[in-house]
């Protein structure tokens, strides 16, 4: 009970620290949407060296998927030998495959707590009770869509649009991440999946509160633009690289020669 006690208090710390930032950050932009947005692209520069690791995590992968299919076809009668194989492989590049997951895993608490301060803003933020909007965009950050199609239609645009972004957050960097990926079983698996998450997403949006959709639609943005820059900068340098490791061949010259004629001998 005690260790149980002990998690929920710090829990708790974490809620308090989340809705202690959102409310510098209002101090500061003197709007709670812009806030959220604020603190959307501190905690995206704080998670940048994650986020560029797990790109090029990504990268390797697929620079590495050709050598990982000869493996398994080569060993796929021995499953063992097939695995230590492609750990040697990933050992030798410095790669890991888990890499990939990190972001995700830190950004979820803060999605969790976020989803929560918001929830119940009137008991972390008393003080601001009835003035958590964006402007004139969206009149309540603490409202679901849920709740506010209950007004009707035009209501509900400004949230709906928020709910396009959400989900298109959750499933366009996993769909740019497998463009360039040259087995197509292993992108159409990538694919299923990130359809089958962006329609959890798409449930878990409907009764999210407005704000934290706010977050994770300007967090994923931020992602994918940093994705494909990052990802155009890693081509070109192996363009680079491929371009200095051409060896030119020597020139080779051929000379033709010329046939000395015989000398006609005198006659005596």
């Amino acid at each position: 009970m005690a260790q149980v006690s002990q998690i929920s208090g710090v829990w708790e710390a974490i809620l308090w620290g989340i809705a202690w930032l959102v409310e510098k950050f209002y101090f500061l932009a003197q709007d709670w949407g812009l806030a959220i947005i604020l603190f959307t692209i501190v905690f995206r520069l704080l998670m940048m060296p994650l986020m560029l690791s797990q790109t090029k995590s990504s990268h390797q992968m697929q620079k590495f998927q050709p050598k990982v299919k000869a493996i398994q076809e080569q060993w796929r009668d021995d499953p063992v030998r097939m695995q230590e194989e492609t750990s040697k492989l990933y050992a030798e590049a410095k790669f890991n495959p888990l890499a990939s997951c990190i972001p995700m895993l830190i950004q979820m608490p803060i999605f969790i707590a976020l989803f929560q301060v918001l929830r119940s803003i009137q008991d972390w933020l008393p003080a601001y009770v009835g003035t958590f909007r964006f402007y004139n965009i969206i009149p309540s950050l603490t409202a679901t869509p849920s709740e506010v199609m209950e007004q009707g239609i035009g209501a509900f645009i400004p949230y709906g649009i928020l709910i396009i972004v959400f989900v298109g957050a959750t499933f366009l960097p996993m769909l740019l991440m497998q463009r360039d990926n040259q087995d197509q079983q292993q992108k159409n698996q990538m694919y299923l999946m990130s359809i089958i998450m962006s329609v959890m997403m798409l449930f878990v949006s409907w009764s999210s509160p407005a704000g934290v959709l706010l977050f994770w639609g300007v967090s994923g943005i931020i992602a994918v633009a940093t994705q494909q820059i990052y990802m155009r900068y890693l081509k070109n340098q192996d363009k680079a690289v491929e371009a200095e490791q051409i060896e030119v061949a020597p020139v080779k010259v051929e000379v033709e020669r010329k046939v000395k004629k015989k000398r006609p001998t005198k006659k005596r």
